[in-house]
């Protein structure tokens, strides 16, 4: 089973920019999806934006398209997140998942995802 760990989180302006990153081990990235996802306060976990094994699909939710970009670096085990024009309502922990192995499906049901990280906190200031 591997591991998880995110970083890269903090406190920015609204407008502002941040690029978080999720390094894995105990697993073979490259032959695992990849997802993103946020949880605020009181509110449902949900997906942000999905990756495929090698990168060449994403997927993003309707609210963060055009300002949020994933990808992924499978020689150094690292997923990563820019994230630019930040709203107030992007605040959250934010959190890098996978499935259980053969996972290649590109999806933002956090319900098909099994292992999680710790999460990293976005807050983001109007």
């Amino acid at each position: 089973q591997g591991q998880l760990v995110e970083s890269g989180g903090g406190l920015v302006q609204a407008g502002g920019s941040l690029r978080l990153s999720c390094t894995a081990s105990g697993l073979t990235f490259d032959d695992y999806a990849m997802g993103w996802f946020r949880q605020a306060p009181g509110k449902e976990r949900e997906g942000v934006a999905g990756i495929s094994p090698s990168g060449s699909r994403t997927l993003y939710a309707d609210s963060v398209q055009g300002r949020v970009t994933i990808s992924r670096d499978n020689a150094k085990n690292t997923l990563y997140l820019q994230m630019n024009s930040l709203k107030p309502e992007d605040t959250g922990m934010y959190y890098c998942a996978t499935g259980r192995w053969p996972f290649k499906t590109v999806t933002l049901d956090p319900r098909r995802y099994a292992y999680w990280g710790q999460g990293t906190q976005v807050t983001v200031s109007s």
